[in-house]
């Protein structure tokens, strides 16, 4: 038996050694993770997963990151380490990753480490200032913070990565624009052209505005854009024109804007009286980007200060605009004029050097990081067939007929909207009155859209709603202190929103302003087969302004009466195959002074044909109107001042920024793209509980906790007591 029992030991630390090794072995060729958190904040989404396993060029990552810095860079470094090694486990053989080292040692820099950091200023990586404290003491140094990816010949950067927060996101969007901008740029059939208009004139005045350099810029700049197109499969070309000496070239300068510089004579130094041209145009088909090349700056006590833009950036620009010229990205239509908010009319920055928060300059900055915005004017043209989805942004002017035609049709065809409303306009008084603080007025929009949102089967409510969950403002001191609500800008909290919808997963809470309910017509919804969707809708405390506006938070009271609160609607998706608005009636037209010389030739035509005695009645068309659309999808909402630059952050990691993107890429189709940007989170409040909730758990960590302790106490203390009395009863015996 002795023997058997030594050798059953052996047998079995020998099938132990085995089943550890074959583990192993399948760890090896099996490969599993499981990522416990909420969001999987610390696993790649799907489509980082398919853009790294599908990639049919090499593609390197070169991430230069200073090791062992204070937190919580050093958080970010760990997280980056982990989030390239997800990408390998799911990539192909073209994927590739090398963390350089930049960190100096103790003394002097070595050889290695000096040679890297050389090569992350060639990439366009420079160090940057962190804080640290150490023993007490605040302490300044500099840290290398950024990676660059290199796909072919193309190369992308993140200058600098100061938080993980939406790193993967910015990292498989610079993935997918590079795969993009190759394909497109190898279907191109015409060279992108590039053209530095500079006036010789200027040479003589060059030395006078310390631009020494002026008269070696062409030749420089054509050796930066040889070297940028040689990276670009020479897809680019350069000229240089001089306005001074041709004439055509004078005349082509007045299609751009370019800066102009004019001079008085100079006597003393014999230089006449002139004037100049300075300025780079990128172009290709009909689009043109116009490239300041020389800045022009106002110095206190000095005046004046030239500068010539530094080559470097120049090259960064160019890079840049050839995105935008050769359309990488997919296009999303957006309607221009009707009193729409304007993209391009804004600024970010007013007069007096303050912040404008009612330009969309934010919004219009994360769309065209994904997109290719295509305004839509119906004065000048209809709705192109690139765009996937049609963007409307608080209409203030009335639409024709004929431009609801052109709305409707548009979703005939399986196309989606994305409508963004305002059902009141905000009217100054006039200046005389603003001085008895007079308030604006809040006059009802009509636009006629509503009529063709009614049909598809929503209403907007003439009406504000306003919510005691609400945005709370810190008054100054000077005006007394203390805090106010402002019922206007309802604070939608996560029981209230719809996380059942792919795209508002991860969206905790947002903010609303000035928003109106929305109603349905079901009886509409079911005759046009139609799903209606609650993206999200306001508190059970709040309530409704309507009749006479007035938003002066001083004047504003919550209602008495309980009965006077409810929740309701804010936004709507809506899906199905759609019936035209048009359908059974005669098909609107365009009143252009074009048209109705045709419509003149038409009737003379039918006068001719009669007087001929044929029969023109007897001719019939079809296809004219689509009648029942295919299916698609139109997003509601009854606010535009979510697109504003007050509720929108330039970065585009504020809940509310997410979730508006978050929209636009649910109706181009693309909800993996959404799930990935908003599944990590800075806003993620905790879940309410109630009042009762609260009080149970007040008390059960007071009283219950320790109530429990006594009773496992009690119960060890009788369980050993009866052993012992089982131990004493056995040696009686």
């Amino acid at each position: 038996m002795g023997f058997a029992a030594k050798w059953e030991k052996y047998i079995k630390f020998l099938v132990y050694v085995v089943a550890v090794v074959l583990v192993n072995v399948a760890g090896l060729t099996l490969f599993f993770r499981a990522d416990l958190t909420e969001g999987d904040i610390y696993s790649i989404s799907g489509v980082s997963k398919e853009v790294v396993s599908t990639l049919s060029e090499p593609l390197t990552i070169n991430v230069f990151f200073t090791e062992n810095l204070p937190a919580p860079h050093n958080n970010t470094e760990r997280y980056l380490h982990d989030l390239l090694q997800e990408y390998s486990a799911y990539a192909n053989q073209y994927f590739n990753y090398r963390f350089y080292n930049v960190s100096p040692k103790e003394g002097d820099v070595d050889a290695e480490t000096r040679e890297n950091q050389t090569l992350a200023k060639d990439y366009g990586i420079q160090p940057v200032q962190i804080q640290a404290i150490e023993e007490d003491e605040v302490k300044f140094q500099k840290a290398y913070m950024g990676l660059v990816i290199i796909h072919g010949d193309l190369i992308e950067r993140i200058p600098t990565i100061t938080t993980t927060d939406g790193l993967e996101y910015k990292l498989t969007t610079a993935i997918q624009t590079l795969n993009n901008k190759i394909s497109t740029l190898l279907r191109l059939s015409e060279k992108i052209h590039i053209k530095l208009f500079l006036s010789s004139s200027l040479r003589q005045v060059a030395p006078y505005m310390r631009l020494e350099d002026l008269s070696e810029l062409p030749n420089a700049l054509e050796t930066t854009v040889q070297e940028v197109s040689a990276k670009n499969y020479d897809k680019l070309a350069f000229e240089y024109l001089d306005p001074t000496t041709s004439e055509d070239a004078r005349k082509a300068a007045k299609n751009y804007q370019l800066m102009k510089l004019q001079w008085p004579e100079l006597p003393k130094e014999n230089i006449p009286a002139g004037e100049g041209i300075i300025g780079l145009v990128m172009e290709h088909k009909r689009k043109v980007k116009e490239i300041p090349l020389l800045h022009v700056m106002r110095i206190p006590l000095i005046g004046k200060h030239y500068e010539l833009v530094d080559l470097q950036s120049v090259e960064d620009i160019i890079n840049e605009n050839i995105e935008s010229l050769i359309d990488i990205n997919e296009d999303l239509g957006y309607l221009a004029g009707h009193g729409a908010l304007p993209l391009t009319g804004g600024s970010p920055m007013n007069p007096m050097g303050n912040q404008d928060l009612d330009a969309v300059s934010n919004f219009r900055t994360l769309v065209s990081e994904n997109y290719s915005i295509q305004s839509v004017n119906f004065e000048e043209e209809t709705i192109p067939e690139g765009p996937n989805c049609l963007v409307i942004a608080g209409p203030t002017e009335q639409f024709s007929d004929y431009d609801l035609f052109q709305i409707d049709q548009f979703v005939m065809r399986g196309k989606n909207l994305a409508v963004f409303y305002d059902a009141f306009k905000e009217v100054q008084p006039p200046q005389q009155q603003m001085r008895f603080n007079q308030p604006p007025r809040y006059v009802p929009v009509d636009t006629g859209l509503e009529k063709l949102l009614s049909h598809y089967g929503v209403s907007i409510k003439k009406a504000y709603v306003l919510d005691e969950n609400s945005y709370v403002q810190e008054i100054p001191a000077q005006f007394g202190g203390g805090q106010r609500n402002i019922y206007f800008a309802p604070i939608i909290k996560r029981r209230f929103i719809n996380d059942d919808l792919p795209f508002m997963h991860n969206i905790k809470g947002l903010v609303a302003m000035q928003i109106s309910p929305l109603a349905l017509n079901t009886e509409q919804l079911e005759e046009n087969d139609v799903q209606a969707t609650k993206v999200f809708s306001s508190s059970e405390k709040s309530w409704e302004m309507k009749g006479r506006i007035n938003l002066n938070p001083m004047f504003i009271r919550p209602p008495e009466s309980p009965d006077a609160y409810e929740s309701y609607p804010l936004a709507y998706v809506l899906e199905g195959g759609f019936k035209s608005y048009f359908a059974g009636k005669p098909i609107p037209t365009k009143e252009t002074e074009a048209e109705a010389e045709e419509a003149e030739a038409d009737e003379k035509a039918a006068e001719k044909a009669e007087e001929e005695g044929v029969d023109l009645s007897m001719v019939e068309a079809e296809g004219e109107i689509i009648s029942e659309g295919k299916p698609g999808k139109i997003f509601v909402i009854a606010s535009a001042e979510i697109l504003k630059n007050n509720m929108i952050d330039r970065e585009g990691r504020t809940p509310n920024a997410m979730f508006v993107m978050n929209v636009i890429d649910y109706l181009n189709n693309r909800t993996d793209i959404a799930l990935m940007r908003s599944k990590q989170q800075r806003f993620n409040p905790l879940n309410e509980t109630g009042a009762g909730t609260k009080a149970f758990v007040k008390w059960f960590n007071i009283i219950g906790l320790p109530v429990i302790v006594m009773l496992f106490g009690l119960l060890v203390w009788f369980v050993r007591h009866n052993r012992k009395k089982r131990i004493q009863m056995m040696f009686q015996k």
